[in-house]
């Protein structure tokens, strides 16, 4: 199997829980963390099972469905957007080693460029599936830009 058709096959496992997501009323963002096997180790949507959980974004739940772990740096976090500045700095925090991201074009992806500059691999797929999944919630929830933003802003054109 070439890198190429694992980041797809590993990108796969994300899409079904952004779609997941999408069945729950939520925003189709899902993430997968995975270890050096890509055995996945946990899995993660937005609010998880919590209404009002606002914190718990994709890319964190996968994080804590891991549950803690001795080392990170081997794990992959694969999401179908590029996380924002606040998972970027769990990321970065725990020392997770690799970030496959789906979508990059519907949020700014500077904190994938900060996680670089640490040290972390990273591997943007520009994947339609992703972007036109996350483009068409957009487009039915007026407003969603109104979310807290990243420090470069509010997200991508609306």
């Amino acid at each position: 199997m070439t890198k190429d058709d694992r980041f797809a096959q590993l990108l796969q496992l994300a899409i079904r829980e952004a779609e997941r997501a999408l069945a729950h009323g939520r925003i189709p963002i899902g993430a997968v963390l995975v270890d050096h096997d890509d055995k996945v180790l946990g899995t993660g949507i937005p609010g998880a099972d919590e209404d009002d959980a606002f914190l718990m974004h994709a890319e964190t739940e996968a994080i804590r469905a891991a549950g803690q772990l001795d080392d990170y740096a081997r794990t992959t976090l694969v999401t179908t957007l590029t996380p924002c500045w606040y998972c970027a700095g769990l990321i970065r925090y725990l020392g997770i080693g690799a970030v496959i991201v789906g979508d990059t074009e519907s949020w700014s992806d500077s904190g994938l460029t900060w996680l670089e500059g640490a040290g972390a691999t990273t591997k943007r797929l520009h994947d339609q599936i992703c972007v036109a999944m996350f483009e068409r919630w957009a487009g039915d929830h007026a407003g969603w830009g109104d979310l807290p933003a990243s420090v470069d802003g509010l997200p991508g054109p609306t």
